[in-house]
């Protein structure tokens, strides 16, 4: 390979008088460049981009940097090295597992990134997970000639709202993290990262796009072509953060919290008991503030309301967020992290928002079980010594019968295993069963006194509203 005239391309974003002077700057250990033509379409200090076209092989080639003297323990050793496709939009990111399971559902089967053994050279113990879709790693040896053939099979107009063409289609990283080998034998010991934006078209339209980018570019005057940065025939990855996760060995599919495209870290959902099922009103009132989150909740108590409400595709991004700091996002805030969707649903389960119930009762015991209040002012007519009736207000979200038992033995806390059945008193004093279509039949805060008796086996009792 003639990498001589690859390695004197600029790393145009951190170009910047205000950094250290050559001789100061840290020397990277390693470059990666991919041999793919970057856009004439960038501005001169933005980003560049590069465009690909689907499922096309593509070579990064893997180059040894170092000065004389720089890291000599991997000397003679290898290195690993994981490449990544992700998403630029950081908006994208905070809902990559969404995006993700909604990718794999039209595209069951397919990963997003896959390397291209055939043409891969110097690469060495390649390993794909299952569950890590836009990942593959390798080890490799920074003294020889080391080339990764990489294949994207996701197109950026797979990931928008609506396809409007390529150009409109978001774009993503490619990124690179290497590192070196610890005492135990474990690769987790970080050494460089670097990446670069690209996007996706289908194939032959990166190429459709690159001839249309540099038609546009022709037609400028040379004043503006000064703005722009020219295309070059290669692509250099640019330093950045390693991918913050824990490196491991694929072998292990254990989950892990990492935020890349991996749905292994969410096989761990834990199913929301019926009373959770939703974020509406819960329970009847008596049982006040049990779904709400309180500022002055700790860390590790945010997280468990998150998995209770079903938001632990979010645990991880709010992993050092309190009560207060959760709280204190606006509505626009959590729409831009976590999407329209569960932004809203976030929201709103944090405000405590209730969906209006279907049905309101008001019931109350007879009045011997009742707690009587005395009237202190008899001003109006009334006996001085006569008794108000406490009602409880029961909120029906579900139109059924079993929904009015489980509500009744809430409000006057009753075991519920005790409640056989519950009546409604008819003409003439027939007990008439209350079923779901009766229920459906309920005015709108109709007001029942209701008495229970014992069932004739002796074993619970039954409720009569009247």
């Amino acid at each position: 390979f003639l990498f001589s005239d690859v390695l004197a391309l600029p790393i145009f974003k951190q170009e910047d008088s205000s950094l250290p002077q050559e001789n100061e700057t840290k020397h990277p250990p390693f470059q990666y460049v991919m041999c793919a033509a970057t856009s004439p379409a960038v501005k001169l200090y933005d980003e560049t981009l590069t465009y690909l076209n689907q499922g096309q092989s593509y070579e990064i080639r893997m180059l040894d940097n170092r000065k004389a003297g720089d890291i000599p323990e991997i000397n003679g050793k290898l290195v690993k090295s994981i490449i990544r496709v992700v998403f630029h939009d950081r908006r994208l990111q905070y809902t990559e597992h969404q995006q993700l399971e909604g990718w794999k559902w039209n595209r069951p089967g397919d990963r997003l990134l896959d390397l291209d053994i055939p043409m891969s050279v110097g690469v060495i113990d390649i390993k794909t997970n299952p569950s890590q879709l836009n990942a593959v790693e390798f080890l490799w040896d920074p003294t020889k000639c080391t080339s990764a053939f990489i294949q994207v099979h996701c197109i950026s107009t797979e990931f928008t709202p609506r396809k409007h063409g390529g150009e409109k289609g978001v774009p993503f990283r490619i990124q690179v993290d290497t590192f070196k080998q610890t005492e135990n034998g474990e690769y987790t010991d970080h050494l460089h990262s670097a990446s670069c934006q690209i996007k996706v078209f289908k194939p032959k339209g990166a190429d459709r796009k690159q001839k249309t980018d540099r038609e546009k570019m022709e037609k400028r005057t040379a004043h503006e072509k000064e703005k722009y940065q020219p295309s070059y025939d290669t692509t250099v990855l640019t330093e950045c953060s390693p991918w913050p996760d824990t490196p491991t060995t694929f072998v292990n599919n254990s989950p892990t919290p990492a935020p890349t495209f991996t749905s292994a870290q969410h096989n761990t959902y834990s199913v929301p008991d019926s009373n959770s099922s939703s974020p509406n009103h819960q329970g009847d009132g008596t049982s006040q503030g049990s779904g709400d989150l309180h500022p002055s909740a700790t860390i590790q108590e945010t997280q468990q309301w998150l998995l209770k409400h079903r938001f632990s595709t979010y645990t991880r991004l709010f992993s050092n967020f309190s009560g207060a700091d959760l709280l204190k996002l606006t509505r626009e805030d959590l729409v831009q992290i976590c999407g329209p969707a569960d932004g809203i649903r976030l929201y709103n389960a944090l405000k405590s928002r209730s969906v209006r119930p279907r049905l309101t009762i008001y019931v109350c015991q007879e009045p011997l079980r009742s707690i009587q209040l005395e009237r202190q002012d008899a001003g109006n007519g009334d006996s001085s010594n006569g008794a108000i009736y406490v009602y409880h207000a029961i909120y029906l979200e579900e139109m059924a019968a079993s929904e009015v038992t489980r509500k009744l033995a809430l409000a006057f806390n009753i075991p519920l295993h005790q409640i056989n059945q519950v009546y409604r008193q008819g003409p003439t004093g027939i007990h008439i069963l209350v079923s779901d279509q009766m229920v459906q039949n309920f005015q709108d805060e109709s007001c029942f006194l209701f008495t229970t008796i014992k069932a004739e086996n002796g074993e619970g009792f039954h409720i009569i509203l009247k």
